[in-house]
């Protein structure tokens, strides 16, 4: 497996496949009625991992497309990461349980330090950080809320605490197609200490090519998902790219 991944991701609301603009859940398009083809489709590509959000439960504050993310797991040989509405450690055995290889805590991270702890100490490397920002502050509940948390220092506090897997979003760049935050995603990467996946805003082969030059640095691959489903990305030109 190369240094740096390319994360295919499937947004899961209503048990399809579909992309949010900003995270806004009024901006919606669906891309594909069968996540579990989507899923195989990357796979067939090419793709190392496959990311999985669950809308739903980043709305409610609780996986609710368990069953469907259980199905994809089990549907394909790489694999597959999970974030959206992890909150308890029941949350996240389920996951674990159900094939996923990686569970993303994101909001839990600022709101529930002692559970994000426990899990970081029980799990290590089959947690991931989620950290979704909006101006340098960390932003919390599908990113409807912002808090007074600089990403930077919680990344530190963390990577202290066992996180060894960070995903960085900048909100403002999430599905505008407008080219990832470079500068933020090295700098987090490098207060950490630990490998930051980009997420947001990589819309042509050329940000992948941005980021992947600070594979040194830590950034270790990046999450793609408009630029695929729109074609502005061949998922099995940039795999071959940086194998």
């Amino acid at each position: 497996m190369s240094n740096f991944i390319i994360y295919p991701a499937i947004d899961i609301r209503g048990g399809k496949a579909v992309r949010l603009v900003q995270g806004d859940y009024n901006r919606e398009t669906v891309y594909n009625d069968d996540p579990v083809s989507a899923a195989k489709d990357w796979e067939a590509q090419g793709g190392e991992w496959v990311h999985l959000v669950d809308l739903d439960g980043a709305k409610a504050g609780h996986p609710v497309n368990d069953e469907l993310i259980g199905r994809i797991a089990r549907a394909v040989q790489v694999p597959v990461q999970v974030g959206g509405g992890l909150r308890t450690e029941a949350d996240v055995e389920r996951l674990l349980s159900l094939g996923v290889s990686r569970v993303i805590l994101g909001t839990a991270a600022i709101e529930d330090r002692a559970f994000v702890s426990k899990v970081l100490a029980k799990y290590g490397g089959k947690v991931a950080i989620g950290i979704d920002a909006r101006d340098g502050f960390v932003a919390t509940r599908g990113w409807l809320e912002t808090s007074q948390v600089r990403a930077e220092d919680l990344a530190k506090e963390l990577a202290a605490e066992g996180a060894e897997t960070f995903i960085f979003t900048d909100i403002s760049r999430d599905g505008m197609m407008g080219g990832p935050n470079v500068e933020a995603i090295v700098r987090l990467a490098q207060v950490s200490g630990r490998t930051v996946i980009a997420s947001g805003g990589v819309s042509k082969p050329e940000d992948l090519a941005n980021l992947s030059k600070h594979a040194a640095d830590g950034v270790g691959g990046a999450i793609v998902g408009k630029a695929l489903y729109t074609g502005s990305i061949s998922l099995a030109e940039a795999v071959a790219a940086y194998k």
